[in-house]
């Protein structure tokens, strides 16, 4: 077994049992790309095992701190078992949900997500990718299903020095497929889908908009960066009588479209925009329109820590223009899936928004990824998504 061993005091992450470690706490070894290591302290002392990345930042990335554990195919037999178990004590509301969530399931690099009778994985590092065939075998076995799609397409592939990856892994078939969510039926296609095919993240999101809608009698919504329109469908079942998606996608529109029709709601209540969102919140505003309930997903704006200044002036921005749009009494919810932007820091984006609007809101609710996607205590950069429902004073 290789052994890499860290520069004095570059331990204390290990040791609070945070999966990283960095290029720059290497004192000396090195291994295969997605070979496991033994990882010691500048002491010789036994830290963890683990995968190693030769090009990588994150140079290792940790599978165990049990020293007699072994990492095998029981270890991510057992791995995979309890992440599964896990899922199954959670009230999720539909037939599609994230069964393994990377390191906060102790398999950092690998995401995987069921939908229906059809499984999305991504294999994101090099210790993935060593084990993939293992691992695939494992997770039918686990399920009882016999089709998992990859979707190893994300760019942090290429920071591990890997080449994207698609296609049918194991068994084959339509790539669409139609999931239940809440007391609602949406598509998605596992082949060119956002992810992994979808954002199941925002799931209680979307149920916490269709209560909101309807309890605050909200008849007009903009959903901006609509992609396939889950929260338009939200707001819709809560009541709305005038939903206005806007994404600058057109495929995506497409199908927001179709999801309208495939929940029996009356498509003229619908209206899809083909724009960019910074223009029409802008268009919207010269031609006085305003609106009951405003959703703002963008799309990662600040990946790491280092991109979080442009990416506060991109979200205080469109956090401007739409406290702007709402009505007095309206609501605003609006999120970050940034990792470079933490909770604290997109509060204070927001509130620097509403100040350069010269409107003040009340924040109703903080909220975050479903509970399939988990944080622990022990890894804070699994909080990525945050958000804040706010209503305007």
């Amino acid at each position: 077994m290789k052994v890499i061993r860290l520069r004095a005091g570059k331990d204390r992450s290990l040791l609070r049992r945070h999966p990283w470690v960095f290029q720059g706490s290497i004192e000396k070894g090195k291994a295969d790309a997605g070979e496991t290591v033994r990882v010691e302290s500048a002491e010789g002392q036994f830290l963890c095992w683990a995968s190693y990345s030769p090009e990588s930042m994150i140079r290792v990335r940790a599978w165990s701190f049990d020293e007699h554990e072994r990492i095998d195919a029981a270890f991510f037999q057992r791995r995979i078992a309890a992440a599964i178990a896990l899922r199954a004590r959670m009230p999720i509301a539909s037939d599609a949900v994230r069964l393994i969530h990377g390191e906060a399931d102790g398999l950092p690099g690998l995401i995987v997500d069921r939908y229906g009778d059809t499984l999305s994985a991504q294999f994101l590092s090099t210790g993935t990718e060593r084990f993939k065939n293992v691992i695939a075998d494992l997770l039918l076995e686990a399920t009882c299903l016999t089709r998992l799609y990859e979707r190893s397409d994300a760019n942090v592939r290429t920071l591990e020095g890997l080449q994207p990856v698609t296609g049918w892994l194991r068994g084959e078939g339509d790539t669409e497929v139609v999931i239940a969510e809440n007391d609602w039926k949406l598509s998605l296609d596992v082949a060119e889908g956002h992810k992994t095919g979808y954002y199941l993240d925002q799931r209680d999101n979307r149920k916490k908009f269709a209560d909101v809608v309807r309890h605050y009698g909200c008849q007009s919504v903009l959903n901006c960066y609509s992609y396939t329109g889950g929260f338009s469908v939200a707001a819709l079942a809560g009541g709305a009588t005038e939903v206005v998606s806007v994404d600058s996608s057109g495929p995506s529109l497409a199908r927001a479209t179709a999801h309208v029709a495939l929940n029996g709601f009356d498509p003229a209540r619908h209206t899809a925009l083909d724009a960019d969102v910074n223009h029409t919140l802008r268009d919207l505003l010269k031609q006085g329109r305003s609106f009951d309930a405003i959703v703002l997903d963008p799309p990662k704006f600040a990946p790491t820590a280092a991109h979080a200044e442009r990416a506060a002036r991109a979200y205080k921005d469109i956090n401007r223009l739409g406290l702007m749009l709402l009505k007095p009494g309206g609501l605003l919810f609006t999120f970050s899936c940034s990792g470079g932007v933490g909770p604290e820091l997109f509060h204070k984006i927001v509130a620097g928004a509403g100040m350069d609007a010269g409107v003040d809101g009340l924040i109703l609710d903080r909220v975050g990824a479903t509970p399939d996607h988990p944080q622990t205590l022990y890894f804070p950069e699994g909080e990525y998504l945050k958000g804040l429902l706010i209503l305007k004073r």
